[in-house]
């Protein structure tokens, strides 16, 4: 079970820009800890406040380099630098079951605040690289599937309307 109930495509949250943190409180603390927990029980390697009903700019994200956990936790994250290319099937805990090739950089640089209050620099690569863009663009407001194509967002749209029909959205 889930600590946090995560919102799907068409609940307006997603798509608010997520507000400044001004002060680690215990709440925020509470909602990383919560986020994580939450994180580690659905297939997921990130995941942002709004996505849990929170229009705040914290992220958490773990790609289990190495198969062991390494969670971060972001706070006010901002993509500063990014480069190369690369093209990948991405999903989303907001569209449970939905993939589609997306392109990205291949490597970021993002500065943050971490949940102690400590200004850090994430540099990542691949999949480290892919989360840190998808989280960020929650952040803005922003879904994977705003990159795709018509067709695909057609196909998508389609999807989800059947599965309304049948009460599996």
């Amino acid at each position: 079970m889930c600590a946090l109930k995560i919102c799907k495509l068409g609940e307006p949250v997603l798509r608010q820009k997520c507000k400044a943190v001004k002060e680690i409180t215990p709440e925020v603390r509470l909602l990383i800890s919560d986020m994580l927990r939450t994180l580690y029980a659905v297939p997921g390697v990130g995941l942002a406040a709004n996505q849990v009903g929170v229009p705040v700019r914290v992220c958490v994200i773990d790609v289990g380099l190495d198969g062991k956990r390494q969670p971060m936790a972001l706070i006010n994250p901002v993509l500063v630098k990014g480069e190369g290319k690369m093209e990948a099937e991405e999903g989303c805990l907001s569209l449970p079951g939905m993939w589609a090739p997306v392109k990205r950089f291949k490597k970021v640089q993002v500065n943050a605040i971490n949940e102690m209050g400590i200004p850090v620099t994430i540099v990542g690569e691949d999949l480290l690289a892919r989360a840190l863009q998808h989280e960020i663009d929650h952040l803005n407001g922003k879904m994977f599937i705003d990159y795709l194509t018509a067709p695909q967002k057609k196909a998508i749209a389609k999807e989800i309307k059947d599965r309304k029909k049948k009460g599996e959205w």
